[in-house]
């Protein structure tokens, strides 16, 4: 099994099927899946009303930069100890919920009412993608997760060239900035992160037939967890874009 997603590997399934226990089930990930996005939310919040209640900038960096350093540390952990993941995964989802939160205040100052419409689209847009898939309007194809995961992984690439590059002062080409080519860019990766949400929900699937240990459920939802985000992150970035351009 393939997927573009960084934390659902092939090969912490072909390692795990030997093992023994109770299985993965769909409606267990789900539970859990749910209860990150609680955790995540929560930190989020914390951080959120913490800035937008006083209101200045300069607030935003302590937690910030805990959320990002703590998120990375735990997701980076759970990647590679998937048998920790009931530990590991929530405490990546408080500190993703810290980062998040201050981002979306720095956004919220900014733009009014942009992160009520870039949650409401995410969910639209997860919700939409699992009707699709599991009405079998969308059907998972070696080459269409060749086709995502190359995608992907262009993605991932474009990003780093580009961080490297602003690094000595150079730009991407209008690529983050608010005209068409940006705004098309935009659409773009909103598209790529959205069909990765497929994928997860079908390695999820597949996993539950195959009977994998309960704990891949920790696992899984956390892995479907960090497409959200991303999604979330995207869109968010898009209607700063669009807003831009009023």
């Amino acid at each position: 099994m393939r997927t573009s997603n960084p934390i659902f590997k092939s090969r912490y399934y072909e390692t795990v099927q030997s093992e023994y226990g109770q299985a993965m089930t769909i409606d267990g990930t789900v539970n859990k899946t749910f209860l990150l996005f609680f955790i995540l939310m929560a930190g989020a919040g914390f951080t959120w009303t913490k800035v937008m209640n006083s209101w200045d900038m300069t607030t935003i960096l302590p937690y910030l930069l805990v959320g990002i350093f703590g998120g990375l540390i735990f997701g980076l952990i759970t990647a590679f100890n998937p048998k920790g993941a009931r530990i590991t995964a929530p405490a990546y989802a408080v500190f993703e919920g810290l980062f998040l939160g201050s981002i979306s205040a720095m956004f919220e100052m900014r733009y009014p009412g942009i992160v009520l419409k870039a949650v409401f689209l995410t969910m639209g847009t997860m919700a939409v993608m699992l009707f699709l898939y599991k009405s079998g309007r969308i059907r998972v194809t070696n080459k269409f997760r060749l086709g995502v995961m190359a995608a992907t992984g262009g993605v991932a690439m474009f990003y780093l060239f580009s961080w490297i590059l602003r690094m000595f002062g150079f730009g991407m080409f209008g690529a983050f900035g608010n005209g068409l080519f940006g705004i098309g860019f935009s659409l773009v990766v909103v598209g790529i992160a959205t069909m990765n949400l497929v994928l997860d929900f079908d390695f999820i699937d597949r996993g539950s037939k195959q009977g994998l240990p309960q704990y891949m459920e920790w696992f899984s939802a956390y892995g479907l967890m960090v497409t959200l985000v991303w999604l979330y992150i995207e869109i968010l970035i898009l209607l700063a874009k669009l807003s831009n351009r009023r």
